[in-house]
């Protein structure tokens, strides 16, 4: 087995653009597919404005935000992750669009060996690799935003994934990456989410029967309890249209009440208040 040095990461949004800007700062050559040349755009731009801020705080030096900025390819084309080794989809939480993805590498990639993972949070990983001729080389690979400061990745299994291929992703995530690794069950919600969705939605219930309001609901969390970060400050900072999908799908597969996306979360998606990436969620920020 050769070791991974050439990634490729499907989406450039949060997630994608911060799986991208770790692996090339760790000495991979990454290219990064989007849909669109705008959006291809608009994703080299965030990394870029990433790896600046790096080098403003002297979290980084010149030299290495110019060698992790070389080691970046972008496209919008996915035929141009046919000789990648290792591919993450980090696209948006959308079951559909995650499986014509799945559907689109199958069909391309060159490296009968290579491992196709999903940043899902919730989707069921055994549904994205049945769409594919190659279940056993789909994993899960579950990063946390923001992925250059969080060290944690839950590695997830399907029924169909082989242990060779959890044994190369968990050595991905820890030897290449440099993180922190947890193994996971397939199913909804997996560890983490399993337990945070719950608290999250608790923290809106909270907000629309007007108990509490949501500055101090945070403080009350972040002091009491020690977090770093309160639950709505966090469903701004995730995206409350993320947190949406991700309690529906956990919904949907355990029809538990706590699970169910309370209708303050469902108007204030409707409404656009998306958290910090449109301006506006439970607080107002400046875009």
């Amino acid at each position: 087995m050769s070791r991974i040095s050439r990634l490729g990461v499907v989406g450039c949004g949060l997630m994608g653009s911060g799986i991208a800007e770790v692996a090339a700062l760790r000495g991979l050559d990454v290219t990064v597919a989007e849909a669109t040349p705008e959006l291809t755009t608009a994703g080299r731009a965030r990394v870029v404005a990433s790896l600046d801020r790096g080098l403003q705080h002297g979290k980084l030096t010149p030299a290495e935000r110019d060698q992790a900025l070389a080691r970046l390819s972008f496209t919008h084309d996915l035929g141009e992750l046919a000789d990648r080794q290792f591919v993450i989809e980090a696209v948006a939480e959308n079951r559909e669009v995650k499986l014509d993805i799945f559907r689109q590498l199958d069909k391309v990639m060159a490296e009968p060996d290579a491992v196709l993972a999903t940043n899902t949070s919730s989707i069921p990983v055994v549904d994205l690799a049945v769409a594919t001729g190659r279940s056993s080389h789909v994993v899960g690979l579950h990063f946390f935003n923001p992925v250059p400061v969080q060290k944690l990745v839950e590695v997830i299994p399907a029924l169909t994934t082989s242990a060779d291929t959890v044994t190369r992703a968990r050595a991905f995530a820890t030897e290449l990456l440099g993180k922190e690794v947890i193994q996971a069950p397939d199913r909804s919600g997996f560890v983490v989410n399993a337990l945070l969705v719950p608290y999250l939605l608790a923290a809106i219930r909270m907000v629309e029967s007007g108990a509490a309001r949501p500055e101090d609901i945070d403080r009350g969390m972040e002091l009491g309890c020690a977090h770093p970060m309160g639950p709505l400050r966090l469903l701004d900072l995730i995206g409350l249209d993320t947190a949406q999908a991700v309690a529906e799908s956990m919904y949907e597969e355990f029809k538990e009440p706590l699970y169910a996306a309370p209708p303050l979360l469902q108007r204030m998606v409707a409404a656009g208040h998306l958290g910090r990436k449109s301006g506006r969620g439970f607080y107002l920020y400046d875009r």
